[in-house]
């Protein structure tokens, strides 16, 4: 008798976690698109209202902001990761591939400055994220590389891992207003400097 409770408790909770996934990536796009505005300490009423909700909802999912900024963090480290071989399908060449992933791990870079912060007294918590970080997204940006060397279209060596840390480095301007550097024009330069010589 238990077995069947358990069992129909579960099929009924199934579609709640369905809407609960969803909503919980509508709270986390909202988010990651006020962080790259305002930054991580943006009011959660912002938040709130991109997402078209109340901010009893945000803390209901996320009850802490580290909760929420680690929350972006992997919502976005996991759309990063699929862009890569659906923009690579989708694109006229595997260099706008990854032109336009480059453009999305930018978006990332400028969310994830704050994270350091907020974890700063959970090294291990940091560290972890940090490998998930390098597991997802190396392969996609050494497969981009690939495709746009193979084509003809870039003639470098550089190691994925350089690469994004170079535009990492790049990015790190972007965490202080400053009207005259643009973190997305340097980054595009550095992008264009991977073509081949015609």
């Amino acid at each position: 008798m238990k077995d069947g409770e358990a069992t129909t408790g579960q099929a009924a909770s199934r579609p709640k976690r369905a809407d609960a996934r969803r909503n919980e990536k509508t709270l986390l796009d909202a988010a990651a698109a006020v962080f790259v505005r305002s930054g991580v300490e943006a009011p959660v009423r912002d938040i709130a209202a991109e997402a078209g909700v109340g901010t009893a909802t945000i803390y209901r999912h996320f009850p802490t902001r580290a909760d929420l900024i680690i929350g972006v963090y992997r919502h976005q480290v996991e759309a990063c990761a699929e862009a890569g071989p659906a923009l690579l399908a989708s694109s006229p060449t595997p260099y706008a591939a990854l032109a336009s992933w480059i453009d999305q791990f930018v978006d990332f870079l400028v969310t994830k400055h704050g994270l350091a912060a907020v974890l700063q007294s959970d090294s291990a918590g940091f560290e972890t994220l940090h490998a998930y970080f390098l597991d997802r997204l190396v392969p996609v940006c050494t497969d981009l590389l690939a495709a746009a060397a193979d084509s003809g279209e870039i003639d470098t060596d550089v190691p994925p891992l350089a690469l994004m840390r170079g535009v990492g480095n790049l990015c790190i301007g972007a965490e202080t207003p400053n009207p005259n550097y643009d973190a997305r024009q340097l980054v595009r330069t550095l992008i264009a400097g991977l073509r081949a010589a015609d």
